[in-house]
């Protein structure tokens, strides 16, 4: 399938975008392993978290959807999962594989983790590192999926230093201390995002995060609860983009989740003058939340604070964009990172971008993007949804039309992105590549 989007103009508008999918993971997985019902609400049903939903059924719990958004899950404790009878499928979700990783090396049966032709490329030595340490029995394909994890009932708690910033390593390792004996300790170069930690402490686990360091006890039982799940920054960050674009858009977003280590794509998109405004702050359960008010606004280039990147790993393609926007040159460095998503997404950006016009220099672990216009074309998303929803917005700019290829992946994690985004005035329309 294939996006073809056309210069279009973005007007006034209220919306709401999908449940946040980092969050809806974590529901499912520590709403099966908790003792009593857990009831979700505000799912993300994309296939990503579809994929994890299926998995925790295959390992025996029981979990109702009488609505896509909503999830009642009947958890069976933390040793209450049984062995899949098949392999379990976790399709292009990276996050569902590193943290089913942590959560299945303490149980005691074997289990199978699999994916599609872009989650197998995927390389996963960054959790068989610190899980194998614990005691976990882990086979791969040099690093990467399929993931055969050896069950062994029980693991050792450690110390783990994260090489690098990331709450899908830091999470896998804290579910796997869940089952192993003693205080299991991550401590992490940045911060990332806390989505597990404060998930875990609102269903009656003690974990203690102090100077970087997060640690809890092995053996910890789980409670079930009632989880509301925020509207996904990392989606809301495109109609920001789409209403940033525009010539005089504002629009609000609802109920958008502002967890403090999220909102680096806000900070950024400010320090570069974006008109962007926090209504209506409140909690949404255990996560902070607002309503998201832009404007159309002329954006300025500059260096951007690499202390920032780990606050907005997901949302650089919509940055690339931004930046190419921009006046001036834009500067991002210790992005590396982005070379191991769904694509490597520097060079997905940097490519698309060059075929539409704007010139961008990439090294190992950054780039510079020099702010232009965006000519017409037909770019390649590379099976990755963030470089093709981006590339699409560029298109309400461009000069020509824009046609971006590969965009089935899009529904792994903001199903209905085309009608919302026609519903704001963008030109798009998806048809059968050729």
């Amino acid at each position: 399938m294939r996006f073809t989007v056309t210069p279009s103009r973005v007007h006034d508008a209220i919306v709401t975008v999908p449940g946040d999918k980092s969050i809806s993971h974590r529901a499912l997985m520590l709403g099966s392993i908790a003792e009593g019902q857990t009831e979700v609400d505000g799912f993300l049903a994309g296939e990503d978290c579809l994929a994890t939903l299926d998995a925790m059924r295959s390992l025996g719990v029981a979990i109702e959807q009488p609505e896509p958004a909503r999830m009642s899950i009947a958890g069976v404790g933390l040793h209450g999962l049984h062995a899949s009878e098949s392999p379990l499928d976790l399709g292009n979700s990276g996050t569902a594989m590193r943290l089913m990783a942590g959560l299945l090396s303490g149980q005691n049966f074997d289990s199978k983790l699999i994916g599609d032709e872009s989650l197998t490329g995927r390389p996963m030595g960054r959790i068989i590192t610190p899980l194998t340490q614990m005691g976990a029995r882990i086979e791969s394909q040099s690093g990467n999926p399929p993931l055969t994890i050896r069950g062994r009932g029980s693991l050792k708690a450690i110390e783990y230093l994260l090489p690098m910033a990331s709450a899908q390593v830091k999470s896998a390792i804290l579910l796997a201390g869940l089952f192993a004996d003693g205080q299991t300790r991550v401590s992490e170069p940045a911060v990332t995002r806390d989505h597990t930690e404060r998930m875990l402490r609102s269903m009656g686990v003690k974990v203690e995060s102090l100077d970087g360091t997060i640690q809890l006890a092995g053996g910890q039982r789980l409670h079930g609860r009632v989880l509301d799940v925020p509207a996904d920054l990392s989606s809301a960050s495109f109609v920001i983009l789409a209403a940033l674009l525009a010539e005089n858009a504002d629009i609000k977003i609802r109920n958008v989740g502002i967890n403090p280590t999220r909102t680096g794509v806000l900070d950024i998109l400010q320090s570069m003058g974006a008109d962007l405004r926090l209504e209506n702050l409140r909690s949404l359960g255990d996560e902070p939340v607002a309503d998201i008010r832009v404007r159309s606004s002329g954006l300025s280039g500059g260096d951007v604070d690499p202390s920032l990147v780990s606050l907005a790993i997901d949302e650089f393609p919509v940055l690339f964009v931004a930046a190419a926007a921009a006046r001036g040159k834009t500067t991002f460095s210790g992005i590396g990172e982005l070379r191991v998503k769904e694509s490597d997404r520097i060079s997905a950006m940097a490519e698309g971008m060059r075929v539409l016009g704007i010139e961008v220099d990439e090294t190992q672990d950054g780039a510079t993007v020099h702010g232009g216009r965006f000519g017409g074309g037909t770019v390649q998303s590379h099976g990755d949804h963030r470089v093709a929803m981006s590339l699409a917005l560029a298109g309400t700019i461009a000069t020509d039309e824009v046609t971006v290829e590969d965009i089935d992946a899009v529904d792994t994690s903001f199903p209905g992105f085309c009608p919302l985004m026609t519903g704001i005035g963008v030109e798009i329309r998806t048809s059968k590549s050729k």
